[in-house]
């Protein structure tokens, strides 16, 4: 994976969990609505965006990539397994654009996670990250997507 300059590394599974839209009762279709609201926010920006997501890959969210767009999953199961992907994908972006000017945001309200980011990283929380895509806090789209 090589990112060309601003990136986002998104925590898909704590967005999705910061809307109570009922999510815990069809997990796979929450995260298609969240990705697809991510991927609608994508054709608005020139940065690299990865939403990472627990739980082995998923079709549906994976067919939803491309353009600026990857969805990844975590490559092991258990506690921390999609943090400890993001984190990775955090070293991976800040080899691949050096200090160039290029900045990394990583969207989570995870403190866990947050505490394991190196300094010089930005982070946004869920709740308002879910506010700059459009979702309300039950998981509907609203009629215009906050742009960055």
């Amino acid at each position: 994976m090589g990112f060309t300059g601003d990136v986002w590394l998104i925590d898909g599974n704590n967005v999705m969990g910061a809307g109570a839209d009922g999510w815990w009762n069809d997990p796979v279709s929450a995260a298609v609505r969240t990705t697809q609201a991510i991927a609608e926010w994508c054709r608005g920006i020139d940065d690299d965006v990865t939403v990472v997501f627990d739980g082995r890959p998923e079709r549906r969210l994976a067919d939803l990539a491309g353009g600026n767009l990857t969805v990844d999953f975590a490559t092991r199961s258990g506690r921390d397994a999609a943090d400890d992907r993001i984190v990775e994908l955090v070293a991976v972006a800040r080899d691949d654009v050096g200090s160039e000017g290029a900045t990394g945001t990583v969207v989570t309200s995870d403190k866990g996670l947050i505490g394991r980011l190196p300094a010089g990283v930005a982070v946004e929380g869920a709740g308002r990250f879910r506010s700059r895509i459009g979702l309300d806090s039950g998981g509907r789209r609203r009629s215009e997507p906050g742009q960055r």
